[in-house]
């Protein structure tokens, strides 16, 4: 089981080397002082302006943008702590020992090491476990060049390891028996990709499964859905001028939920190529549910009360007896008038925000199956005129719905790793999860059918073996779930 731990103080370490740490490039530190092993800190980041060399001379290139970037980021007045460590070993360095080991196994230059021995007179090599934490957190800037005390107590736990337990006893190994890097020119393949990594969904995958690969990372990783390029897109065209290419996104977007359509009628269609055009429905789709709607973009307009009274025009001509039963669903940008309001409150009729369309549509591109077309369809029923509200409320429940099976994920994943286990009863599973501050607490029966779901052939993160009896099933992991960013 993952206790908790109490932390009273911060280390203060370079911000560069923290970066590094927490993405897993390296498992060193080089303290000022000794580390005591057992030793458990949260990770306070301070400037490099100690440091004897220019940061392109300390640090190798493959790292130089990352570490600019670090720096540019620390505050004047607030440091931000992302991440928590515990020394696991502290040996000394003198100058009998040569650095080119440690430069090859982390980001320091052969020259920064020999000038950090040079001016202090040998090297404190600690070897840190590092945990991140589920969210930064800011105190005041400390003088302090060591160990400072934290504003208040943290408590953490050992659920986010950067490396797995694993991962991280091969590092110490490689480490600690000067082994050089396995794969070099991959590390330089890495640094390049990271680059486009902020601007291309591709090469950020990319230089996801690079880092996993070279064990930077033992972290579940978020494939990224191409979608994503106009996904992104639907708010900011839903906010402007542009009524066809907003027409366009949300009839992708009805597509990429799940809807479809079977007619072979242009003015009622869902095809994302076209638009209803003069007269034409601006979406429509017959399965899983009948949905219609119109689209209404817009920079500064309200939402005139002709607007829901075209879709019910529209919606008569072309559908005739099937519009009755549709779900009517009107994304517009502006604010709607009292007339409209109450022209769709009186014909049963939903109205999001884009902003709202694209929270459905980037959840389902991130958990492909997420958002459950019936229990949305409940939502926009039971929220006829202004439905934001509504569907936020449904997103919220499905998110925590994912951040608890990602939990338990990792509940089955660290039982196994940290306590050498092969298969783990329901039981084990659930003392884990209950003490390793989970984002709900379940009953055991709730987590035995959620890990039943979990271990499915179709789904497939965890692996079943079923027992004689009902709570006898053992379970093993298989893959990570990611969490929800």
């Amino acid at each position: 089981m993952n206790q908790q731990v109490l932390l009273q103080t911060a280390f203060c370490l370079p911000t560069s080397d923290i970066e590094a740490l927490i993405e897993g490039r390296m498992i060193a530190a080089i303290p000022r002082i000794f580390l005591n092993p057992g030793r458990q800190f949260a990770l306070y980041p301070s400037d490099t302006s100690t440091n004897a060399l220019p940061i392109e001379h300390y640090y190798r290139s493959n790292f130089i943008p990352t570490a600019q970037k670090s720096l540019a980021e620390l505050g004047s007045e607030t440091v931000q702590i992302k991440a928590w460590a515990k020394c696991e070993r502290c040996q000394v360095l003198d100058d009998s020992e040569s650095l080119d080991f440690l430069s090859q196994l982390t980001v320091w230059t052969k020259a920064g090491l020999e000038q950090t021995r040079v001016k202090r007179g040998h090297i404190f090599l600690a070897y840190l476990r590092v945990y991140r934490l589920p969210q930064p957190i800011e105190i005041p800037v400390h003088p302090s060049p060591r160990f400072i005390p934290l504003p208040q107590p943290l408590t953490v736990t050992q659920n986010t390891p950067v490396l797995s337990q694993t991962c991280f006893e091969q590092r110490c190994r490689q480490m600690e028996e000067r082994q050089p890097p396995q794969h070099p020119e991959l590390e330089e393949l890495q640094s390049a990709i990271a680059l486009l990594s902020n601007h291309n969904l591709a090469a950020k995958e990319l230089d996801q499964d690079i880092k996993q690969f070279l064990g930077w990372n033992s972290q579940s990783i978020v494939r990224f859905d191409s979608d994503f390029i106009w996904i992104k897109t639907i708010a900011d065209v839903g906010n402007s001028s542009d009524g066809h290419q907003f027409e366009k996104l949300v009839r992708k977007s009805l597509l990429k939920l799940g809807f479809t359509n079977s007619r072979n009628d242009p003015k009622a269609s869902l095809n994302p190529e076209a638009t209803g055009g003069a007269g034409g429905i601006d979406f429509y789709a017959d399965a899983p549910y009948p949905i219609v709607g119109e689209c209404k973009a817009t920079k500064s307009e309200i939402v005139p009360s002709k607007t829901p009274g075209q879709l019910i025009q529209l919606g008569n001509n072309h559908l005739q007896q099937d519009y009755a039963p549709c779900l009517k669903l009107i994304v517009a940008a502006g604010e709607l008038t009292p007339d409209a309001l109450r022209t769709t409150l009186n014909n049963q009729i939903s109205v999001i925000r884009p902003e709202t369309l694209q929270h459905l549509v980037e959840l389902q591109a991130q958990y492909n199956g997420a958002i459950d077309l019936l229990k949305l369809k409940a939502c926009w029923q039971n929220a006829y005129g202004l439905a934001d509200d509504k569907i936020e409320q449904y997103l919220v429940k499905v998110r925590q719905d994912i951040a608890v099976r990602s939990h338990i994920v990792q509940s089955v994943k660290s039982l196994q790793e940290n306590a050498r286990l092969g298969e783990v009863e329901v039981g084990q599973i659930y003392g884990t999860y209950i003490g390793s501050s989970p984002p709900k607490p379940l009953m055991p029966n709730e987590l035995r059918d959620i890990l039943i779901e979990l271990s499915s052939p179709l789904i497939g993160y965890l692996g079943r073996n079923k027992g004689n009896e009902s709570n006898s099933d053992r379970f093993y992991f298989l893959r990570d779930l990611p969490q929800i960013h």
